[in-house]
């Protein structure tokens, strides 16, 4: 019987070992921005964009960067590294690091909610795949939904996705009562969320704007800093 213990034992422990090596910490960062710090925990349930966001972060890439593109009522972007000495009114977006990431959407349960992090990528005609730009990503603020208009973001999703996503009763309670960007639902990796200064970000995503959505004053990432 000792010797049965034994061999159950020695053929548990690769598996063991594997399970140590998870990394079950809650990751945070924190952007320093030129209108206020927000901080950013990270889902480990998306672990591919978890660690490429935080070895970005660690890297410096953000370091610099502009939010050039905001949307009121929507979410706000950055990521494209060549923003950090673009002229005024210049067009930006067109940047990342030359890879992207298999797509992590993990729906309902990581949803478009007010404050949520979530990967920029390329339009569906040219990425079926939804794969993630390496760098670029966005921060949700959003607006909050009635039932009627949730009731036309589904018809909306049903169109864009052939049916396949469906909004649950408690997306739309949570929807109604603290609002998001409920249409992006489903096709976009949802990674992480804001924890602290998403007065921060719903002061950005109201400044003034050009034709492009880049804000009229330069909105600066100064530092991203891995805190956690």
């Amino acid at each position: 019987m000792k010797s049965i213990f034994l061999i159950l034992a020695a053929m548990l422990l690769p598996y063991t070992s594997m399970a140590q090596g998870i990394d079950t910490l809650r990751h945070e960062v924190l952007l320093e921005t030129t209108m206020g710090n927000i901080r950013i925990a990270l889902y480990n349930e998306t672990p591919c964009h978890r660690d490429n966001f935080l070895k970005l972060a660690r890297e410096g890439y953000y370091d610099g960067n502009l939010f050039h593109r905001v949307i009121s009522s929507f979410m706000i972007q950055t990521g494209d590294s060549t923003s950090r000495h673009a002229r005024p009114e210049a067009l930006l977006g067109n940047y990342s690091p030359d890879y992207t990431l298999p797509a992590e959407i993990i729906y309902p349960q990581l949803y478009h909610k007010r404050g949520a992090v979530a990967a920029a990528r390329e339009p569906d005609g040219v990425n079926p795949e939804y794969r993630s730009s390496a760098s670029q990503f966005y921060i949700v603020y959003g607006r909050r939904y009635s039932e009627d208009m949730i009731d036309h973001v589904q018809a909306r999703l049903d169109k864009a996705t052939k049916g396949r996503i469906t909004i649950p009763p408690i997306l739309r309670e949570a929807y109604f009562k603290q609002g998001g960007t409920p249409h992006l639902d489903g096709q976009y990796t949802v990674f992480g969320e804001v924890v602290e200064g998403l007065d921060v970000v719903r002061n950005i995503e109201g400044v003034e704007t050009d034709k492009n959505d880049r804000p009229l004053q330069d909105v600066r990432i100064l530092r991203a800093v891995v805190t956690k």
